[in-house]
């Protein structure tokens, strides 16, 4: 069976924090530092100590596990990751940081609305009394409000609950309470209507917990996310209702209309009459396994693909009906990532063209003489795609030429991206098969 991998669900929490959570009662003797990554339309960083990195390349919603330093002043910076080149978005100089005390930097805000900025967070260390977990909790999503956070048990009704109301950027803890199961829920503050619910997670005795609520950029309707810093690793908890999205297209050139049928209910298929060259958008699912046909739409007899699959919560999957009716149509699953990141433009190109063969791929500022430069991506095979690729702001020519022949041409696309831009292009034939070759481009934002 297709595994499509996904973020890590919410019912993982309990197996992870419990891994995480038993070294935790006895206080470090030197300071500690960790670095979390909580800017949604930021790009990837490095992390840096006195000049040189000590983390290379965290993403959106990862952190680093507790750094052991000496006790001593700092130069501490954020580095972005650029197709520009990197530079130097965050500048802690000489940051006093002391001896028995755990520190946590995070990056929060958005690069467009130029709020990027440090919230730095310490205590001193210390035993946790036997029995408890400590937690320290963040409102680190810059699209949300002033929120209202439950921890409570699993079925307690928050009517009669004690929240705690965070705006953007403050904390509230260190906290302890026993270990155990709980259930994280939060409101817009004076609203009672739950924006994230956690469901059941078990929090260990012993356990030191960073929870940060993040911008969501999974699936569902949930604004929030939560990552979980144990000290030693990191994860998301994603709400409890979280979907897994997954939208079919049509690039088989010789294929009639098709039905999408979604275990074997031919009688109400999820898409119907879908046309070559056509994307749908993205349909929300229960994550979970399934089985997936495309049939025919005039009889629903002829039966071009059986797939079967397993989406996990938080994933954005595409299932392209690819190749030609005549020598047998196959399945190109393809996991999406949309998230849009401000300094870069993100453009994936896929090989859709069954006739083309082997091509190399040409990413190009206009006007260049394709045979004087190499190619981006060389002998590239139907079916392969290039992932995103990032790429400054600006109009490219994408030009395909058959393996090793520049002088070629076989598709051609000129391409205007700006800066948070995400866009998939599909290298396709003309309908029917062959020549004129064409392309498709999904403007993943839309």
């Amino acid at each position: 069976m297709n595994r499509i991998i996904g973020v890590v669900a919410a019912a993982a929490a309990a197996v992870v924090l419990g891994a995480c959570g038993s070294d935790s009662s006895s206080p470090r003797k030197e300071l500690a530092l960790r670095v979390i990554h909580a800017s949604p339309d930021a790009p990837d960083v490095n992390v840096l100590v006195d000049g040189a990195a000590v983390l290379s390349g965290v993403a959106y919603k990862e952190g680093s596990g507790y750094l052991a330093l000496d006790e001593g002043t700092y130069d501490l910076a954020v580095e972005a990751i650029t197709p520009a080149g990197n530079a130097v978005v965050i500048d802690l100089p000489g940051t006093a940081l002391s001896r028995n005390t755990d520190y946590s930097v995070l990056a929060i805000g958005k690069v467009a609305a130029s709020t990027l900025a440090p919230l730095v967070l310490s205590n001193p260390q210390s035993a946790i009394p036997a029995g408890q977990v400590r937690v320290r909790v963040v409102h680190a999503a810059p699209d949300a409000p002033t929120v209202d956070v439950y921890l409570t048990e699993p079925m307690a009704d928050i009517a009669v609950e004690t929240p705690i109301t965070l705006a953007f950027g403050a904390d509230a803890g260190p906290l302890e309470v026993a270990g155990g199961d709980y259930r994280v829920r939060v409101t817009l503050t004076g609203d009672p209507d739950v924006v994230f619910d956690s469901g059941t997670i078990a929090l260990p005795a012993g356990a030191d917990l960073l929870v940060a609520a993040v911008n969501n950029t999974a699936t569902g309707p949930a604004p929030v996310s939560l990552v979980v810093n144990t000290g030693a690793s990191q994860f998301e908890v994603l709400d409890a209702a979280t979907t897994a999205d997954v939208r079919a297209g049509h690039v088989s050139p010789d294929a009639p209309a098709v039905d999408i049928v979604v275990d074997d209910n031919l009688a109400a298929p999820a898409v119907e009459d879908l046309l070559y060259a056509e994307v749908t958008p993205y349909l929300s699912l229960a994550p979970g396994d399934y089985n997936f046909k495309v049939v025919d739409s005039a009889t629903q007899s002829v039966q071009a693909i059986n797939l079967d699959a397993t989406l996990d919560i938080g994933t954005r999957t595409s299932v392209f009906a690819v190749n030609r009716l005549d020598t047998g149509i196959e399945s190109l699953v393809l996991v999406d990532d949309p998230r849009s990141i401000a300094t870069e433009a993100r453009v994936r190109i896929v090989h859709g063209s069954p006739a083309a063969g082997l091509v190399d791929i040409y990413v190009t500022v206009p006007g260049t003489d394709i045979t004087t430069v190499v190619p981006a991506f060389e002998d590239v095979p139907f079916k392969a795609d290039t992932g995103y690729v990032p790429l400054v702001g600006g109009t490219y020519d994408i030009s395909v030429t058959p393996a090793d022949d520049p002088s070629t041409v076989a598709i051609f696309a000129s391409l205007p991206v700006a800066g948070g831009d995400v866009f998939t292009v599909i290298a396709r034939d003309a309908p029917g098969g062959g020549a004129p070759f064409g392309v498709i481009v999904i403007d993943e934002l839309d």
